[in-house]
């Protein structure tokens, strides 16, 4: 019931706005540059409202062009006007250019951006071929194929559209996937049948490891510190102090901070530590050929 209220409301309130965007007068070249004029030179604030509420029925035409992408027309009409001010900034009076037609372009490219990031939960490509291929494809299908929604386009009428808006055949597909079908949640049911408990996510391939395979890692790694622990033993006592300092540890120390707890030269412990390797290397081969790893 408060859904049902909120709609109404929201109806009455854009009915109301497309009203008086009907009702503001439309303006004069003389009168659009007069305006333009105080605004960009004098920072004339209700010369900028004039010239901005003269166009709103501009604003909600081109919204409304764009209201089967299934979004709010208020929405629409909320970012039109932004591109509406924008094109206020940015005006150059100083051009022979109506302002009529310059707000065009910057109105419908803002509201065109709004139906790029809302139309569908995944995103949709940016680059101006792209945003061709959005807005263009219903069109295209027609013309090429003269196919329906339902039909979809054949083979070749992908490799027209695609040859017409200069943009990759996987892209045409791809696009014609997304907009002739809608976004589906995760947790709807696979079946109509109420008590299958199968939804699409259950269905989802899981990154985290398998029970089996936590068991075998953790198998794996009591092996190999068995095997170290074992090689470890074969060193010399200087040489295990050296190899747990530089290798075992969080934060290695360095050849001269051993070499100075040890009283000997930091070339010295290098030494001690390459030939430490040399043995832990040749006792864990064995170990490893003796369990077919080689």
């Amino acid at each position: 019931m408060a859904t049902a209220l909120s709609n109404a409301s929201t109806n009455i309130a854009d009915t109301a706005y497309i009203r008086q965007a009907m009702k503001s007068p439309m303006l004069s070249r003389e009168e659009e540059h007069g305006l333009a004029e105080k605004w960009t030179h004098d920072g004339d604030e209700k010369a900028l409202h004039t010239l901005t509420q003269s166009y709103m029925r501009l604003v909600v035409a081109i919204a409304h062009k764009f209201k089967h992408y299934g979004l709010p027309v208020s929405d629409l009409i909320q970012e039109g006007n932004v591109g509406l001010l924008q094109a206020a900034m940015k005006f150059d009076t100083a051009k022979d250019v109506r302002f009529s037609t310059y707000a065009t372009w910057w109105v419908r490219a803002s509201i065109q951006d709004f139906v790029l990031r809302n139309w569908s939960i995944v995103r949709t490509g940016t680059t101006s071929a792209h945003k061709s291929l959005f807005f263009k494809l219903r069109y295209l299908r027609q013309k090429i194929d003269g196919a329906s929604t339902e039909q979809g386009l054949t083979e070749q009428g992908r490799q027209d559209v695609a040859d017409h808006l200069n943009v990759r055949l996987k892209d045409v597909e791809e696009m014609e996937r997304r907009l002739f079908q809608s976004d589906q949640s995760l947790n709807a049911p696979m079946s109509s049948e109420e008590d299958s408990g199968a939804d699409w996510l259950s269905q989802l391939p899981s990154d985290t490891p398998t029970p089996e395979d936590l068991t075998a890692e953790t198998k794996d790694e009591e092996t190999y510190k068995s095997w170290l622990n074992g090689a470890l033993s074969t060193l010399k006592e200087r040489e295990q102090y050296i190899i747990q300092r530089r290798h075992l540890t969080e934060n290695g120390a360095t050849l001269e901070t051993l070499g100075n707890e040890l009283g000997i030269s930091k070339e010295r412990v290098r030494q001690i530590e390459g030939d430490a390797m040399k043995k832990l290397k040749k006792v864990l081969m064995k170990d490893a050929g003796a369990n077919g790893l080689n």
